[in-house]
Formats: structure tokens, C-alpha cells, sequence
């Protein structure tokens, strides 16, 4: 313990991680995510995460490589880790907007939506949804 209470807030090992399971609306509790369903955002990647934690002015940096450890699908789209430094080497906050990982995990998952990649999704995807909802209500007359 002594040796982790040596080192400084501003080392790269001490900042926090944020993998794209803790704000995924697909994930239960159990299978990792961190914040309430209602909050989470549907398959966030690293690299969105790390887009809106450096627009706000946070120090972060991105390990592409890194998986979390309950993640059982090792596709490309789900590997990745966040560091994000929440303390300046005094101690002191980076930014006072964020004075806990939770905080910063709630920002990041509010704004992954309004993102210009995302936007731009949505409109196709509005349409294949809807067309999904169709085929569903077929199959729910059928079985009457």
C-alpha cells in the first residue's frame, strides 16, 4: 500500500479506466456495466469514448489492445481500454466538473449520442428498426 500512496496521481498507471462495457446498454450488471440502463448508450466503442473525454479537456489516452475481463466476445469492436487522469499531481482535480469516475463515466455516456459518427448512423438504422418491429408483430399473429 505505501508504495501505491508514493506515486504520484499524474502517473499514467494511476489515471482510471473506462472500458466501453461499463456504459453499454446491452450488458447487465453482472456482465459489467457501471451505470444505470436508462443512462447507457448501446455499444460504445474506446474510441468514442476517448473522442468525448479529450473534447471536454480531460488527459487521456487509449490502449487499443486491452480487453475487459468479462467480456467473452473478442471481436476488434469490443477490445480497448480509456485511461483517464481525474487528479493533478498535487492531488487537486483536473477538471471540477468530474470528481469521480462515475462522473466521468455518466458525461461520457451522455454525450457518445450526440457524437457526429453516431448521428449520422441513426438515420439508416431508424429504418432497419423499423422494419425489424414489422417482421415481430408477423410472427405475433401467426401464433394465434
Amino acid at each position: 500500500m505505501a508504495c501505491a500512496a508514493a506515486r504520484s496521481p499524474a502517473d499514467q498507471d494511476r489515471f482510471i479506466c473506462i472500458y466501453p462495457a461499463y456504459l453499454n446498454n446491452k450488458k447487465t450488471i453482472a456482465e459489467g456495466r457501471r451505470i444505470p440502463i436508462s443512462k447507457a448508450v448501446e455499444n460504445p466503442t474506446a474510441t468514442e469514448i476517448q473522442d468525448v473525454c479529450s473534447a471536454v479537456g480531460l488527459n487521456v489516452f487509449l490502449e487499443k489492445n486491452k480487453m475487459y475481463s468479462r467480456e467473452w466476445n473478442r471481436d476488434v469492436q469490443y477490445r480497448g481500454r480509456v485511461r483517464v487522469q481525474l487528479k493533478q499531481e498535487d492531488g487537486s482535480l483536473c477538471l471540477v466538473q468530474f470528481p469521480s469516475r462515475k462522473s466521468v463515466m455518466l458525461y461520457v455516456a451522455e454525450m457518445i449520442p450526440k457524437l457526429k459518427t453516431r448521428t449520422q448512423k441513426t438515420g439508416g438504422g431508424d429504418q432497419s428498426l423499423q422494419q425489424g418491429e414489422g417482421s415481430k408483430r408477423g410472427k405475433g399473429k401467426k401464433k394465434k
